[in-house]
């Protein structure tokens, strides 16, 4: 599939394993796995932070097959979910850097054109979190109070 604005093929990522049973090697129950996501968020990271601990220091390959419940749906049972969830705050944070960027360099067309994306890149992910309910319906992306939600 090509890229969203580039129109150019993309890379292939990281692939899961075909079987979708809990490997025999793996020392971690159900359980446990939940305990480990509960302290890792708890220390303050965010849900992919935590499947990359789980799968470097831990050797859990995937959450799914050992709980049957993804990382977030464990954390919003547990009630430390974000407010925003993570990719939504990425892309704030890109676009408060892109304008921070543009405040210095006013003739870079090229991060123009890249806050123009990221920006609809926003609405749209915005409009997609409205309509599952995992953002309230009132809330508004506002680029000047955009620097409120890096806090």
């Amino acid at each position: 599939m090509a890229r969203m604005y580039s129109r150019r093929k993309g890379k292939a990522g990281s692939k899961k394993p075909a079987k979708k049973q809990v490997p025999s090697w793996s020392r971690y129950k159900g359980k446990e796995v939940e305990l480990l996501i509960v302290k890792l968020a708890k220390e303050g990271k965010t849900p992919s932070q935590v499947g990359l601990q789980l799968r470097d220091v831990y050797g859990i390959p995937d959450t799914k097959t050992v709980t049957g419940k993804s990382i977030t749906t464990v954390l919003a049972e547990k009630k430390l979910q974000k407010e925003l969830p993570e990719d939504l705050m990425a892309l704030i944070r890109k676009d408060v850097l892109l304008r921070k960027h543009l405040l210095l360099n006013k003739k870079d067309e090229t991060a123009k054109r890249g806050l123009l994306l990221t920006e609809s890149k926003i609405k749209r992910l915005v409009k997609y979190y409205k309509r599952t309910q995992r953002v309230s319906a009132e809330w508004k992306f506002d680029a000047e109070k955009v620097g409120l939600y890096l806090e």
